[in-house]
């Protein structure tokens, strides 16, 4: 099963996809898509929007999930993150794709065990279980990764998806 794993951000959303059999995982791809400050909104989540769908249009993943926002002291980058992740929900459900969401505490829960963990501690886990020479980067890419991993071991615990 191919599972696309998405950080949404305006700056940088990261994407990440997984193939997920069993209990093993591998990388298929992951990168980021970038936009450039002092640009408008609208091109900006034009762009990401353009290139999610382009992507699922590509690789035909089968699950899509993306992280929902945490809580942001700075109310102005919290809604132009929810601005994007709005758009990298649309480009799932537009692709016809059941959309799942996952907090960030979620998905440390999934990766490392602990809800709490701090980033480093994600990208070592992510590294580790897809045997990966070194960590996904930016951030943003690892954590996408780290959501396609959270989802896998849902689905699994769930029964969602018969595998």
């Amino acid at each position: 099963m191919l599972i696309m794993g998405i950080d949404p951000g305006t700056a940088i959303t990261g994407y990440g996809l997984v193939e997920y059999s069993g209990n093993s995982f591998k990388l298929v791809e992951c990168g980021a898509i970038r936009t450039k400050a002092g640009i408008p909104l609208y091109k900006r989540l034009h762009t990401i929007y353009e290139d999610l769908t382009g992507l699922i249009k590509h690789h035909q993943p089968q699950q899509y999930a993306v992280e929902e926002l945490f809580f942001n002291k700075n109310t102005r980058t919290a809604l132009a993150v929810g601005h994007a992740r709005g758009v990298a929900l649309l480009a799932g459900a537009s692709a016809g794709l059941d959309v799942f969401e996952y907090t960030p505490l979620q998905v440390k829960q999934s990766v490392v065990g602990y809800g709490r963990a701090d980033k480093k501690q994600v990208q070592y886990m992510v590294k580790t279980m897809l045997n990966l020479p070194t960590v996904p980067t930016p951030d943003d890419v690892a954590d996408a990764v780290a959501v396609a991993v959270c989802h896998a071991h849902h689905i699994q615990y769930t029964g969602r998806v018969s595998l």
